[in-house]
């Protein structure tokens, strides 16, 4: 099944059907992007669609991002977990991150999947997930590195993409904090991805070896994580 990286939207999958009558795209329930083609249609209608609707799929994320809702007992990273009290003396609500809990204070009657409630609560998980980011990402990256010999210039951390992570013709490699929300072996599957980059600026056969040599069951991963989001 054909991929295209996109700079601003990551990897969206390409899906030839015998079914599709036109050329149509959606956001996958991991958020990930895919494009349906008629079965003969080329790769550059694919192309093409997404240069000329880069405004409805930014609208497509943002609404896929908002039916993703903060709830009781949440964890949130490794350390993290989201406690909601509803208390009826309540004026109006508080949100904060208490060592590694997240408490969120509800006056009665408050519906906590409003936007500007769970925008709130962002605010505070985003806050917590780079503290966690921070403390790991950096060194669990710098041991890869150099248990596997790979090299790279610097990492940069960030939260506003729809992609787990990157790296620039340059060296940099970028990693979106909602890493720490993945199990530890597809966090690590991740990081080998992006430092094999350092070596293979694309996705061809020997990309992969790169990554397979380091990672045998990267398959079970990279399907694995398509199950996951890496919006915060």
């Amino acid at each position: 099944m054909p991929t295209i990286t996109d700079a601003e939207f990551g990897e969206i999958t390409v899906r030839r059907s015998h079914l599709a009558r036109q050329v149509s795209l959606k956001v996958a329930p991991n958020g990930q992007l895919r494009i349906s083609l008629p079965a003969y249609t080329p790769l550059l209608a694919a192309k093409m669609l997404i240069k000329s609707s880069r405004p409805r799929i930014r609208e497509l994320l943002a609404e896929h991002q908002q039916g993703h809702y903060y709830t009781q007992d949440q964890s949130i990273g490794k350390s993290h977990h989201l406690i909601i009290e509803t208390q009826s003396a309540l004026a109006e609500p508080t949100i904060k991150r208490s060592g590694t809990r997240i408490l969120v204070k509800l006056p009665s009657g408050t519906d906590i999947t409003t936007p500007a409630i769970q925008q709130r609560i962002r605010e505070v998980v985003i806050t917590a997930l780079r503290k966690e980011a921070r403390s790991y990402l950096p060194r669990r990256l710098k041991f890869l590195a150099e248990e596997h010999g790979f090299s790279y210039q610097t990492i940069k951390l960030t939260h506003a993409s729809s992609r787990w992570g990157s790296c620039s013709s340059r060296g940099t490699i970028s990693l979106n904090i909602a890493l720490m929300n993945l199990p530890f072996e597809l966090l690590d599957y991740v990081l080998i991805h992006e430092l094999a980059h350092t070596r293979q600026m694309n996705h061809s056969d020997a990309f992969w070896r790169e990554v397979a040599a380091i990672d045998p069951a990267y398959k079970t991963h990279r399907a694995a994580l398509k199950n996951h989001t890496p919006h915060v």
